[in-house]
């Protein structure tokens, strides 16, 4: 029996990604998402991380198999034309829980917004951040005098949060990495990794004076005055790997690259 009976399929704007599309479109036919129980998504990592927010925004509960026609494609499938149902057959299942984050601006206005990979918070002028860091509304760290700091889920773990020496969490680890940017004050200080459970708030000190932007993924807000990062336990996206090309079995691996 076939595992999914309608597909979707999106491509980014690259030249690859859209011949990619046509010759699948040659042998297969699709449907529009929103009658699909499955979507195909050809192109890189920030394309597979737009379709998911895409897919979150819907509150379409359809998993997501990519296959790279972009450049890193860590989040992505190789790309192969050929049995593209007896990939889909075959295929492992990974669930993904995104962060939640409610943003203040110093003028006041409040956002939220979804993050699959990470929040980083990064200062917006020359002059260093200074943050306040409270974990279930206990100050943590005073005062922290960094480029700026980010949180990572397992997923993300090997993309912004490796690049600035976060630690690799495995994907069903239910933990989150807190990982400063350059940090200057407390120079020992490396970061810390928390159960997924746990509130994290952080205060922007001296906000007008030192600003500081918060990203969700892909989407920034600037001069903040404080966020709240949380799991959001409510919502789940599902990705779909080949078993000799598995999520779980990546994000553990990348911890022997040298």
């Amino acid at each position: 029996m076939t595992r999914f009976m309608q597909l979707a399929i999106i491509s980014s704007a690259t030249p690859q990604a859209r011949e990619a599309e046509a010759l699948l479109r040659g042998l297969h036919d699709f449907v529009p998402l929103d009658s699909a129980d499955a979507v195909i998504v050809l192109g890189g990592d920030g394309h597979m991380l737009q379709v998911l927010h895409q897919l979150l925004e819907s509150r379409r509960d359809i998993p997501a198999y990519g296959m790279n026609r972009g450049t890193i494609g860590f989040l992505m499938n190789g790309w192969d034309l050929h049995d593209l149902p007896g990939r889909l057959q075959r295929a492992k299942s990974f669930s993904v829980r995104p962060l939640t984050t409610e943003i203040t601006t110093i003028s006041g206005q409040k956002f939220t917004l979804p993050a699959i990979n990470e929040v980083s918070l990064l200062r917006e002028t020359r002059q260093t951040a200074k943050l306040e860091i409270s974990v279930n509304d206990r100050a943590v760290i005073p005062e922290l005098i960094c480029d700026g700091i980010l949180v990572s889920t397992p997923a993300g773990s090997t993309a912004y949060n490796l690049s600035a020496n976060g630690p690799i969490l495995p994907l069903d680890s239910s933990l989150l990495a807190l990982t400063p940017i350059s940090p200057f004050r407390p120079r020992r200080w490396k970061g810390a990794i928390l159960p997924d459970r746990y509130v994290i708030r952080i205060n922007i000190l001296e906000a007008s004076k030192r600003p500081v932007s918060a990203v969700a993924d892909q989407r920034e807000i600037r001069d903040i005055a404080q966020i709240e990062v949380a799991l959001d336990r409510s919502r789940a996206l599902t990705l779909l790997f080949d078993p000799e090309h598995a999520l779980d079995d990546r994000i553990a691996m990348e911890q022997f690259i040298v």
